[in-house]
């Protein structure tokens, strides 16, 4: 498994792009992918709360912070 996400549904996302078939490792790889994106937005939420001054990061942090990427 790609850190700890469950492959089935990074296996089913893949498909509804077109896929026929999809490998384990391709699965694997893309759940790799989907972890570290999440946790550079995610860290980059987090700075932005802080400097709101706010310990619980928001919907609004997130959005922002993705639009970075």
């Amino acid at each position: 498994m790609g850190d700890g996400l469950p492959l089935a549904p990074i296996d089913r996302l893949i498909r509804n792009s077109g896929a026929e078939r999809v490998s384990e490792d391709a699965s694997q790889a893309m759940a790799k992918i989907i972890a570290d994106f999440v946790e550079d937005i995610s860290g980059q939420a987090l700075k932005l709360a802080k400097h709101a001054g706010r310990k619980t990061i928001t919907s609004d942090d997130i959005l922002l912070a993705a639009k970075e990427f």
